[in-house]
């Protein structure tokens, strides 16, 4: 009988002591998987911050432009503050989906402003030859690429880290640790349609060989001798 009950509580502490060691092993994985998706955020916020420090630069520079559209810098100006409102922890990934969709939609208000601005810039030459604005344009656009591709190294953090979470056994205790899936951002409304092209050709031109020439003459009527 003493056998029988030293083999069970035998049993009783190998299923603790194993708990226990698969308890701080999946503890240890989520703290690494979340510190992972916090430096890819904190990534993403800086390459976000580079670029909104580049706008006072890019604004000062357009505006010197003689009749340069003033709505179009004020919608630039507006969209940067409205990206300002907006505050995250820098080094901390966002929990509430809600949060970080007001986050993404005012980036995208400010994506869109400057688009806009680049597109009517085309119809300022003294711009477009001016090398302290296409230093600027260049540094804004490769800005614009770290942005995609420090967005997709979050999402890719984030899936990892959501997928540890929702598998077994870890989906058993990660509660109980207190971590919590992250959001992802999302492709802006609208992105998975490509954009009408137009294209304005005007008037048909006149074939060269009718130009000055006036109406076709008649046929001349064949008359017999």
């Amino acid at each position: 009988m003493k056998t029988v009950t030293s083999r069970c509580a035998g049993l009783i502490i190998a299923l603790v002591a194993l708990h226990g060691l698969t308890g701080c092993s999946t503890y240890n994985r989520l703290v690494a998987l979340e510190q992972n998706v916090n430096k890819k955020w904190a990534d993403v916020q800086s390459v976000y911050q580079r670029r909104a420090d580049l706008i006072p630069n890019l604004v000062n520079t357009v505006q010197g432009a003689a009749n340069f559209e003033k709505s179009t810098l004020t919608e630039v100006t507006n969209a940067r503050a409205s990206v300002g409102r907006v505050q995250l922890d820098p080094n901390r990934a966002p929990t509430d989906a809600a949060q970080l969709e007001q986050f993404q939609a005012a980036q995208g208000q400010l994506s869109n402003a400057l688009s806009r601005l680049l597109v009517v810039v085309e119809r300022y030459p003294e711009l477009k030859a001016n090398q302290n604005f296409l230093g600027l344009q260049a540094q804004l656009e490769g800005t614009e690429n770290r942005i995609s591709v420090e967005r997709n190294n979050f999402n890719s953090a984030v899936q990892q880290y959501n997928t540890a979470l929702s598998t077994f056994p870890t989906n058993m205790l990660n509660k109980m640790f207190g971590f919590q899936p992250k959001p992802f951002f999302t492709a802006q409304a609208g992105a998975e349609k490509a954009p009408p092209v137009q294209f304005n050709f005007g008037p048909a031109p006149t074939p060269a060989g009718n130009l000055n020439r006036g109406p076709a003459p008649t046929p001349a009527t064949a008359t017999s001798p």
